[in-house]
């Protein structure tokens, strides 16, 4: 007796661990339940994928959605609709939202105010403080939380925790993976006034230079060694921070941004002026090309968007004064298969940064793989599609993108959750019904 399904995709080129190689995949109760060979095999709904490669579904660990607080500029409907636009099928959302997501109040409403809105899976992160250091190995286990937080250099919002005490209180009350954005605060402030006299985005990189990066790296990386905490070092900038951390890999994950991998300073300045402020900054060719060796030797644990959308009035304001943050979370899939394209990075290579990686390193429950028993997540693309990136197809809020008039090769063509089609060119058929993300480590009995 022939195989059913609720979902079968037919002919499909598959990336999976085993390699790359024609095949189909059968999804039931939201699970895959078959793949290979399914050619006599029926389903509620087929979906031809000849022509196409399926990935496992992507993954992207560091987004803001701006929602509570700054709904103007973003919120949860809207960044997850772009999420899914751009192939991706789960996010982890960050806590400096007004107000911060910093204790289990804060965490309910977002879980409430995602609920039947977002588009994609997630979890949310909870930003560590002096004030909760010490109940964060219970908030960091919370259902829908992925992950603490910390800011160590001031950025978007109000949450800071600069000196090394209460980061040392935070590394040693939590067991999960802590996410931290590593820019040296004395440092910044100290340098501040360069930024001041100059009016001029160009001079982000100078203000928030290469040893703000690195001094908060190497403090952070000594401490997580203290207190035997693991870290996870978010959107590396220099070629310095590269090479010291492939030296401590036992302790850090490392992060890399697409915006990062793609523009260098100065043209970008020039080109975008504050659209390309972000923190830390854009910089020079060399640093660029210290990223990509970090990617190429295998440094790179993940690829996240840091999508942080601000409308393009603010962004209009004389720097420093303008804020820093772009929006990308639905041109992170087409910006890294343009380097596929390109021959600069393999398939399976950014298999393991937006799929596999960030569900190994964070103990996702049932994501990453296009394997039996997993979650029916892909992201199927079209290696050969040409499309240009513009902001009227953005559908962040702030309606732009950094990446505007850019050509790209490869583009997101479907993105299925647990079996259902969410995306497929470019429409979303269905409504929104994503879920809470789980992991390996929560509270008990949840």
């Amino acid at each position: 007796m022939a195989e059913t399904f609720d979902l079968l995709l037919r002919g499909g080129t598959l990336v999976t661990h085993n390699g790359i190689g024609l095949g189909d995949v059968g999804v039931r109760d939201g699970r895959i339940a078959a793949i290979g060979d399914l050619a006599s095999a029926s389903a509620a709904e087929t979906v031809e994928a000849a022509g196409l490669h399926v990935l496992p579904g992507v993954i992207d660990t560091q987004v803001h959605f701006r929602e509570p607080g700054n709904e103007h500029k973003e919120d949860l409907e809207a960044g997850s609709r772009g999420a899914v636009l751009g192939g991706v099928t789960a996010v982890f959302e960050m806590p400096n939202t007004a107000p911060l997501t910093t204790n289990p109040e804060a965490l309910a409403d977002k879980l409430a105010r995602a609920r039947d809105r977002m588009w994609c899976d997630h979890a949310f992160y909870m930003g560590g403080t002096g004030e909760n250091a010490e109940q964060l190995g219970e908030l960091e286990r919370l259902p829908g939380c992925c992950g603490v937080k910390i800011f160590m250099g001031s950025s978007t919002g109000n949450l800071l925790t600069e000196d090394d005490p209460t980061l040392r209180r935070i590394l040693k009350s939590i067991n999960r993976r802590c996410a931290v954005h590593a820019e040296d605060e004395p440092r910044l402030k100290e340098r501040q006034h360069l930024a001041e006299e100059a009016t001029d985005p160009a001079a982000h990189p100078l203000w928030r230079d290469p040893e703000t990066a690195l001094r908060a790296t190497k403090r952070l990386i000594a401490l997580a060694r203290e207190t035997g905490a693991r870290v996870h070092v978010l959107h590396i900038t220099t070629a310095e921070e590269m090479h010291f951390l492939a030296e401590n890999k036992d302790v850090a994950s490392v992060e890399a941004t697409p915006q990062h991998l793609i523009l260098a300073a100065p043209d970008c300045y020039t080109e975008l002026g504050t659209r390309a402020q972000m923190n830390p900054p854009i910089r020079d060719e060399g640093h660029r090309q210290g990223l990509w060796w970090g990617l190429d030797q295998g440094v790179v644990d993940v690829i996240g968007s840091d999508h942080a959308p601000h409308t393009l009035e603010e962004k209009a304001a004389t720097y420093p004064t303008s804020p820093s943050g772009m929006p990308g979370v639905q041109t992170l899939l087409p910006i890294m298969l343009d380097h596929v394209a390109a021959g600069r990075l393999s398939l399976l290579r950014l298999m393991d940064l937006v799929c596999a990686g960030p569900a190994r390193l964070f103990g996702i429950v049932g994501k990453g793989r296009i394997a039996v028993g997993y979650d029916g997540d892909f992201t199927l693309v079209d290696l050969a599609a040409k499309r240009r990136i513009l902001d009227d197809d953005m559908a962040n809020r702030s309606g732009w993108t950094p990446f505007h008039g850019r050509e790209v090769t490869g583009w997101p063509i479907a993105t299925i959750i647990r079996g259902n089609v969410v995306m497929r060119e470019g429409t979303l058929p269905g409504r929104a019904g994503g879920r809470l993300l789980c992991f390996g480590e929560t509270l008990p009995g949840q």
